[in-house]
Order: structure tokens, then C-alpha cells, then sequence
């Protein structure tokens, strides 16, 4: 784009030019056999310009300002009879300036049409309109609407650098060609509705301050997006081909979208890299804490082929989404936490393990009567989703992270199973019963230190109750008796052994916790110690020796299943 105190390097009109303040005047392009632009000449010559055009020639008008009255008159002159539209050769309106709205409703451009640098200080209006050729719109600025409403693109569609300082709307639109939007600035929304593009394998890298809406678009060759956005949509989006998606600030709707190829989203941390080698500008994200990108739905979705890195999935709806035990999990993908610190809903207090959690929990737990602080209440459309359909999502990302070799990442989610299978009313009492057990005794073979709390738990009351009751009142003797034979010969000797006594008496010595310890511990290992036991002492330790080695192995398992790789 020429500086503004520069001549064009076309001949140019030069009206209103002032050596001290404008040198150069108006920069409109001369009108042939004239020494004026169209908007300068005078009416009679206007006239009989617009009368020699005929639909379809080819029109030059460089630097040109256009009043509505103008644009309207010129478009007139160039109107097909037959269909009532204007059509148009090559346009050339490279550096003009449109003072009203740009009305180029059902235009066609036959040939190449150029609008690189133009400004379009009202609405720009080219909905249906036909570019054969390709189409420049190169650094062109767009202060008010700017309408593509169901235009056809059959050449490149050429947006590189162009600000719309508006809505900008390209919904229905096809493009058949290159659709070219790097370094492109939306300032407010950037809707793409049902677009069609054909073989464009590029889109971006763009900004977009507002929601860029992809939704209903089609994409039918491979294609790399890369867009700096607040938000993208792409509800029921198709991709025929592999697809990357590569984005940074945005918060993606991805709900009932459709692909059949592998198709990657991924958050870039580094601001993109354009093609000449200079860094992708995103001033309206200068003040953003972080370039995080959050998925907000991928509902109705196949995740067969889908593969996510870097992603903030903390506020993800997953329920509903197909083959979820496929989805590929890649970099740091996060989730949402449960709430952490103890919660004094009741006696006995309650405290969350920190684990990671599905949005949908966190909605359905703070749905629940009496529910914690801490459970986020603002998941958006996670509807009635409840443990029962919880469950089976949990068990798919566990297989997720499983075949991904992350088995710390799997254990919260089998976790997170269970919890649902606990809470489900669907599930038997019964099973709710063993669940509830193996939820208390061991935070189902995830929580080591639950396990271990109750082994210590365990031994100390066994070494309690032998002290108590299980411990005779003094070791059995053991004698030995024979009768040896008058002329000699072999002594046959019975050894018995006295029954053990109940203890009496003060039973809390230093003697009796030394031999409850060493019965204990050997219970622990599925030992037995040899100490004389009382009948009740034998029944202790057979509960013992059945159940704190369970215990041991419930913490060996919760180890194990968070360092394992």
C-alpha cells in the first residue's frame, strides 16, 4: 500500500493538489480520453463515459472515491439485460475509497477484480455476487458490515492483511479456490456459516477479536486453520480430508462435528510465524493472561480420528461423543480438579481427594441437595447429565489415557467410574454396598494412604484386643512322659502340652504388647507367630491374618497404579 503523500504510479487526477498541504491531490486513476477521474469529471462527460460501457467490459478505476450516486450509476451502466445484474471483465479499484454503502449485490466479475487497499467507509454489500477470477481484496479496510452473503469465489479469494472493523459475514460462500486469509483482523465476528471451501488447503493464520463460526462449513481437501480467535465454532463442521486446527486464546465449540480422517486441534504457545518470516500480530490479545486454548463441547462427535494437544479441557462436555476410549490425548492436556481443602457439610466433614474431573460431575455434584462449595455451577449445557451416563465416559477416557501408556491419568478416571457407578440408581444395592466398602477401605485401590490409615487402624485394635483377650496368662509348658522297662529296651516318651489359660489380672504390660506386636506383624504377612493364644486370641488372629494383608496389598496396588508408566 503506497504512503499517503505518495503519487500512485498510475495517472492520476490530481484534483484539490496544494503545494504546501497535498501535493498530490485526488489519486483517482484518469478517465481515458479524459484528464479527470469518474469522480471528478463533469456531469456531461460522466454521462457519456457510463453510456459507451456495455456488461461485461472491463473497468479501471484506481484510487477513485465513490459517492453512492456514482457507484450506483456505474454499476447501472454495466447491467445485463438479461439477468438484471451488473457483470463485470476485470475491475481494478486498487486504493479507491466508497464514501457510502458499496452495493455489488449479484455482481458478477468475469476477470480478475482487485479492491487491494480499498476502503469501505460504509457497508460493504456483496452478497451473491460471482468472482470468476481471482479476487484481491489485499489490505483492503472495512470499517462498517461486510456482507459475502452466499458469494461464489471460483478463483483465489485473496483477503491477506484486511481489516473489517464490523461483522463480517461470508455465510454460504463458496470458495473454489485459495481462501486466503492471512493476517486478516476481525475486529467483531467472523461468520463462515455454511461456507463451502473446495480445495483451500490454508486458512490463516487470522485474528479475531469476536467468535469466528465455522458451523455447517465444509471443507473438502486437506486443510491447516490456524486462527488467533476469543472463540471458534464449529458445530457440525465436516472435514472430507485431514484436517489441523491450530489455534491460540480461543474457546472451541466442536459439538456434532464430522470427519472421517484424522483431524488434529492444537494450541500453539508461540504467536504464529507468516510466510516472509515476520511473527503474526494479535493486538486485540495484548492484555490476555495466556495464549490457553478451552474446548467447550465435543458432543455428537467420533473421536476415532481426533487428536488433541496442549488443550485446556476443564469445562469439555463429553457426554455423547462416539469411539471416546480413541480420542488421542497429547502434551499437556488438562482437566478440571475436584474441590480441594475439607468441606464442613455435615459431621463427619468432607474432603476431596484432588483428582481430575469431568465438567458434567462438577454440574451434577452442585445439582445435588446439600452439595459442597466448590463444585462449579456454571458449566454451560451440560444439561441433566447424571452418574449413570457419567460412568461409561470415565471408563472410555481411562482406556484413553491406558493405550496412551499414562496410567496416573487413568487411574482418576477409573476413579471417577466408580464414583458414578457408586451414586448410579440404576445400580443394584447390593453393588452400591460393595462399592460403597471398597470406596471407604482403599478410595477403590487408588488411595494408598486411606489403605494404610486403615491397616494401622486394623493393628492396632488386633494388638489391643490380644493384649485384652487374646494372649494366655502364661506360656503352655510342654512336659513329656515315658516308662522304661524293667530288662531295658525302647522308651516310648508322649509329649502334652497344658491348654492355654485365659489371662487374669492386669493384661496392659510391656510383655503381652511385645507378643500382640509380634503376632500382629506376622498376621501382616500371613505368618503365624507360635505365641499361645486363648481361644478368642485364635479367632483375632485369623480375622487378622485375613485382613490386613488385604489392606497391605490395597496400598501396594494404589502405589503402583500411580507410578506405573
Amino acid at each position: 500500500m503506497s504512503a499517503p503523500s505518495a503519487a500512485p504510479h498510475w495517472p492520476h487526477c490530481a484534483y484539490g493538489a496544494d503545494a504546501a498541504s497535498d501535493p498530490v491531490g485526488c489519486r483517482g486513476v484518469l478517465v481515458t480520453g479524459h484528464t479527470a477521474c469518474l469522480a471528478h469529471l463533469a456531469d456531461a462527460d460522466r454521462d457519456a463515459y457510463l453510456a459507451g460501457l456495455t456488461p461485461g467490459a472491463s473497468i479501471d478505476h484506481r484510487g477513485t472515491t465513490f459517492t453512492d450516486s456514482h457507484l450506483a450509476a456505474l454499476l447501472n451502466a454495466l447491467r445485463d439485460p438479461a439477468t438484471g445484474n451488473a457483470r463485470l471483465g476485470a475491475g481494478l479499484f486498487v486504493q479507491a475509497t466508497f464514501e457510502g454503502t458499496a452495493v455489488f449485490e449479484s455482481a458478477t466479475f468475469e476477470d480478475i477484480a482487485v479492491f487491494g487497499s480499498a476502503t469501505f467507509k460504509g457497508e460493504a454489500q456483496f452478497q451473491a455476487s460471482t468472482f470468476q477470477g481471482h479476487a484481491w481484496f489485499v489490505s483492503a479496510v472495512f470499517r462498517h458490515l461486510a456482507t459475502f452473503l452466499g458469494t461464489t469465489f471460483k478463483g483465489a479469494a485473496l483477503f491477506l492483511s484486511a481489516t473489517f472493523a464490523r461483522l463480517a459475514t461470508f455465510r454460504w460462500t463458496t470458495f473454489e479456490g485459495e481462501a486466503r486469509f492471512e493476517s486478516a483482523s476481525f475486529e467483531g465476528d467472523a461468520k463462515f456459516e455454511l461456507a463451502t471451501f473446495v480445495a483451500a488447503d490454508q486458512v490463516g493464520p487470522l485474528v479475531c477479536a469476536g467468535r469466528l463460526v465455522l458451523s455447517g462449513a465444509v471443507f473438502g481437501g486437506p486443510v491447516t486453520l490456524s486462527f488467533v480467535a476469543r472463540r471458534l465454532e464449529c458445530r457440525r463442521t465436516r472435514w472430507s480430508q485431514t484436517a489441523e486446527i491450530r489455534l491460540r486464546y480461543a474457546t472451541v465449540d466442536f459439538a456434532h462435528a464430522v470427519f472421517e480422517y484424522p483431524l488434529t486441534i492444537a494450541a500453539e504457545q508461540d504467536p504464529f510465524v507468516l510466510t516472509d518470516g515476520r511473527q503474526h500480530a494479535e493486538d486485540p490479545f495484548s492484555r490476555a493472561p495466556d495464549p490457553r486454548v478451552r474446548v467447550a463441547s465435543l458432543r455428537g462427535v467420533d473421536a476415532a480420528h481426533l487428536v488433541l494437544a496442549d488443550l485446556d479441557l476443564s469445562g469439555c462436555l463429553f457426554v455423547g461423543t462416539v469411539h471416546l476410549d480413541q480420542l488421542r490425548l497429547e502434551g499437556a492436556c488438562t482437566f478440571d480438579t475436584a474441590p480441594p481443602a475439607v468441606r464442613w457439610r455435615r459431621w463427619p466433614p468432607v474432603r476431596f481427594t484432588e483428582r481430575r474431573v469431568l465438567a458434567e460431575e462438577h454440574h451434577w455434584r452442585a445439582s445435588q441437595p446439600r452439595a459442597v462449595r466448590g463444585w462449579n455451577t456454571s458449566v454451560l449445557g451440560a444439561g441433566r447429565a447424571g452418574p449413570l451416563q457419567l460412568a461409561p465416559v470415565y471408563r472410555a477416557l481411562r482406556k484413553a489415557f491406558e493405550d496412551g501408556r499414562h496410567e496416573p491419568g487413568a487411574a482418576d478416571f477409573y476413579y471417577g467410574e466408580m464414583e458414578m457407578r457408586r451414586h448410579a440408581d440404576a445400580i443394584p444395592r447390593s453393588e452400591r454396598g460393595l462399592l460403597t466398602a471398597y470406596w471407604a477401605l482403599s478410595g477403590y485401590g487408588m488411595r494408598a494412604s486411606r489403605s494404610l490409615a486403615w491397616l494401622g487402624a486394623a493393628m492396632i485394635a488386633t494388638i489391643v484386643l490380644l493384649m485384652a483377650f487374646g494372649l494366655a496368662q502364661d506360656t503352655p509348658k510342654q512336659t513329656a512322659t515315658g516308662t522304661v522297662p524293667a530288662g531295658g529296651g525302647k522308651v516310648t516318651f508322649e509329649i502334652d502340652k497344658d491348654d492355654p489359660q485365659d489371662p487374669t489380672g492386669y493384661r496392659f504390660t510391656g510383655e503381652r504388647f511385645e507378643k500382640a506386636v509380634n503376632v500382629t506383624l506376622n498376621s501382616v504377612v500371613f505368618r503365624s507367630s507360635g505365641q499361645g493364644l486363648t481361644t478368642a486370641g485364635t479367632y483375632i488372629e485369623m480375622t487378622s491374618r485375613l485382613a490386613e494383608p488385604v489392606l497391605l496389598g490395597l496400598a501396594v496396588l494404589a502405589i503402583r497404579n500411580r507410578i506405573k508408566r
